[in-house]
Formats: C-alpha cells, structure tokens, sequence
C-alpha cells in the first residue's frame, strides 16, 4: 500500500492519497485545502481517483472536496451523520477562514460499511466524540488506520467543538485498541504517524482506559 501525506491549510490538516501496490486509481481522505496542491499532486503520480472519503466534516477537513471532485470525477463518501454539514459548510466556519464550497456528497458511511476501492478493502468504523458522525478508516491487510481526529501522536482530539464528547471519544479509542493489533500504523489527520500499540503505551490521554 501507499500512503502519501499532504500538509495542506493553516490549521496543518493531513490529506492522503492511498493507493494498493500497483493500483493506477487512488482514494483522496479528507481533502481539506490547497485544492491545486493536490490535483497537480494526483496528475504527477499518474493516479485516478477513484473516491474521495471524509473522515468527519470539520471545515479544515473539507475544504477543497468541491473543487476536487470537480476536477477528478470522483464521488464523495460522507458520514451520514454530517452530511447536512458538508451542504452548508460556511455555517460550521470558524471567523476568518472561508468561505469554503459546499457539497452534497454522491455517497454516505456508516460504521459497519466495507469499501473495495484502489486496490484496498477498507473498513468503515464509527468513532464519534471529536464530531458526532466521525468514522475512521481501517485497512487491515496493511496494518493501517486512517483515524482522522480521533488520535494523534501523543495526543487526542478535541471535544470542544460542538457535537464533541470526550467519554464518547475515549470509548471510540478503546474500541479502536480493543480490535486492531498494535502494529496498526496509525495515519492520523494531523501531526505525524505512530502506531496503535505505541500510543496504548504512552499516550497520556489514554491512562485512563488501562486503569
């Protein structure tokens, strides 16, 4: 599998291109700025993009999923639970970002929904608390979890937004520890890579699950 990392917006928002060894078509997760960045990105890797799927709808997740979709043809998979969001993004902005482009996504997630795309089986799994509809990505024959903002290295997502719950969030984490192997590298929406195994072991957010 290959996973490649775009930096993008002032907020630093991770976007992935992914990809199965040898695939020619590619899924885009949570492009969320620098729209141009990235379809100069997918036309230099000789790429098709096959799918573009949303880990959650906040507005530096987001960004550029009208443009993208746009240029690419691909459709939009978006939790289901926040799809009214993506439709009228510039109500969910934060004062001096934006505007954003709205969209109304081809296609809606829930956890529990299993995706063949770009060469990849990829599960859907509900992990609500940063947002309330968020879903994260595993790709279990690659060992790998797009989590989007429900882990980081070291670190948590926020639940000060609205609709955010940490006991909500913690439980999604537990789950995610509870049924992924710690070898799980961990591709997260900001901040760099680590593992599932390496966070149960010193993130300090997550004390609080082993006790």
């Amino acid at each position: 599998m290959q996973a490649r990392c775009f930096t993008v917006g002032p907020l630093q928002e991770n976007c992935w291109i992914v990809h199965g060894d040898g695939s020619e078509t590619a899924v885009v997760i949570d492009p969320g700025e620098e729209a141009d960045r990235l379809i100069t990105a997918i036309d230099e890797l000789r790429l098709t993009v096959e799918a573009i799927l949303l880990t959650h709808t906040h507005f530096d997740h987001v960004g550029a999923v009208a443009p993208l979709a746009r240029a690419t043809k691909a459709p939009v998979y978006c939790p289901e639970l926040e799809v009214g969001i993506l439709r009228e993004i510039n109500s969910y902005v934060f004062p001096g970002f934006g505007p954003f482009e709205s969209y109304d996504p081809e296609q809606t997630l829930a956890g529990g929904d299993h995706l063949t795309l770009a060469g990849l089986d990829i599960d859907v799994v509900f992990t609500p608390g940063h947002s309330p509809g968020h879903v994260s990505f595993s790709i279990p024959q690659h060992d790998a979890l797009l989590s989007g903002d429900v882990l980081f290295q070291g670190s948590i997502g926020r639940t000060d937004l609205p609709g955010g719950h940490h006991q909500t969030l913690l439980d999604s984490i537990a789950t995610l520890l509870n049924t992924l192997p710690d070898e799980t590298r961990v591709l997260p929406g900001h901040m760099g890579t680590t593992t599932l195994g390496r966070e149960r072991a010193t993130n300090p957010f997550l004390l609080e699950l082993s006790r």
